[in-house]
């Protein structure tokens, strides 16, 4: 029976988002939470950029490490060779190349430099690259694929198949796409080709969540895997992406929904994850969000508030609980207290890591870590970051060349 799996793309398309910014020990950490929930993958970066070099060597490390349990670890390139062959050499083994496919950014994006030929030609180089350097999965975006009209699109993903990709992503660039049009283009495309469908969905309209279940769905009707992306608390380019939670929500929860999610999914770290990311992000959460916002689960009016207090099922679609604890770290108490971070010392250094009951390995380096990472983010080190640094400080180094020497 065919699975629905998620990759989440908070790591690539996610950072790119204007306005914001998240620091490389950041990007490890959404790696650390996205395992920690169960994703099937995550789209770490952009592994031909000198700037993320050390960062991707890092991720791979760890990844080796165990840090990271059975996550997928991809690369977003564009669908060109030079792109691959930059990234070959950091070990990483999924890979999604991208490149415009419709009438409309071939015209005004291209402007003469490309056609369709040529488009098809640089793609299937560049999966023929990622498959000669020892790629697991390739997919291969269709970048605007919601303008792309069904003849090129699948000529575009045979093309691709027959060049050794596994999967080919449509992308909804503009959010344009609407839930009953995608399920029937998802369900042609993926029964045509014999190969999963990707979903890419922006949240232009307000539809990213509706169009990604929907475009799941098309897959599954064609007998095929569906795989989903995602940006944790829905965040992304313009008016955002799918969010993970809610997303994940709808196939656990809602009416006449029948598909089988096959990835492991553990909700309990959804809050820690969701609050991590807006104080990471900078960005606080709508009251309103998806689960994880504070009036959430929030009863005020009469009659709800005497419904929720017989039973929350009156009221609730499914129970607070499985999403987890809200997070309770060291850095956001009030009143008198030590923490460690850029200028902190060996004393609280280690009043704090004994106050988190963790076993700290290479404590100098460890010490050392904590002040890059604490100057990397500008901002007050969690609970959970320090875990992290504390496990695995030889991996973690890797995000900083010439300072693994205490």
């Amino acid at each position: 029976m065919p699975k629905v799996h998620f990759l989440d793309v908070t790591n690539r398309d996610g950072v790119q988002t204007a306005r914001t910014g998240l620091s490389k020990f950041g990007k490890t950490m959404v790696n650390f939470y996205l395992a920690k929930l169960g994703v099937a993958q995550s789209e770490i970066g952009f592994p031909f950029l000198f700037h993320e070099v050390p960062y991707v060597r890092a991720q791979v490390a760890l990844a080796e490490a165990g840090a990271f349990g059975g996550l997928r670890l991809s690369g977003w390139c564009r669908g060109v060779p030079q792109d691959v062959e930059r990234a070959a050499p950091l070990g990483l083994r999924h890979y999604n190349l991208s490149i415009s496919t419709s009438d409309y950014m071939i015209q005004n994006k291209f402007r003469g430099r490309l056609d369709r030929s040529a488009i098809i030609r640089e793609m299937t180089a560049a999966v023929r690259a990622a498959k000669a350097a020892g790629a697991e999965t390739v997919g291969v975006n269709a970048e605007d694929g919601s303008r792309t009209d069904d003849g090129f699109l699948l000529e575009f993903a045979l093309a691709a198949k027959e060049a050794g990709a596994d999967r080919v992503r449509y992308c909804d660039t503009i959010g344009g796409d609407t839930p009953d049009r995608i399920r029937e283009r998802f369900a042609k495309l993926a029964a045509a080709t014999a190969m999963p469908v990707e979903t890419h969905c922006h949240n232009d309209l307000g539809l990213a969540v509706a169009n990604s279940v929907s475009g799941a769905l098309g897959d599954l009707d064609a007998g095929q895997d569906a795989w989903i992306n995602t940006c944790v608390n829905g965040i992304g380019e313009r008016s955002g992406n799918a969010d993970l939670l809610s997303t994940v929500l709808a196939f656990r929860h809602g009416f006449g929904l029948d598909a089988e999610i096959g990835d492991a999914l553990d909700l309990s770290w959804a809050r820690r994850f969701a609050l991590w990311a807006s104080y990471a992000f900078g960005q606080p959460l709508p009251y309103n969000q998806v689960g994880v916002g504070r009036n959430a689960f929030a009863h005020e009016s009469g009659i709800h508030a005497d419904g929720a207090l017989k039973d929350h099922g009156n009221y609730e679609l499914y129970d607070e609980a499985t999403l987890g604890p809200f997070p309770e770290d060291r850095h956001a108490r009030a009143g008198r207290v030590v923490l460690t971070g850029e200028y902190g010392g060996k004393a609280g250094f280690r009043h704090v890591m004994d106050g988190l009951g963790v076993e700290v390995r290479e404590e100098d380096l460890a010490f050392r870590l904590v002040q890059l990472c604490n100057a990397m983010t500008g901002r007050p080190l969690t609970d959970d970051e320090l875990r992290l640094i504390a496990a695995y400080p030889r991996e973690l180094s890797l995000l900083f060349p010439g300072y693994d020497t205490p």
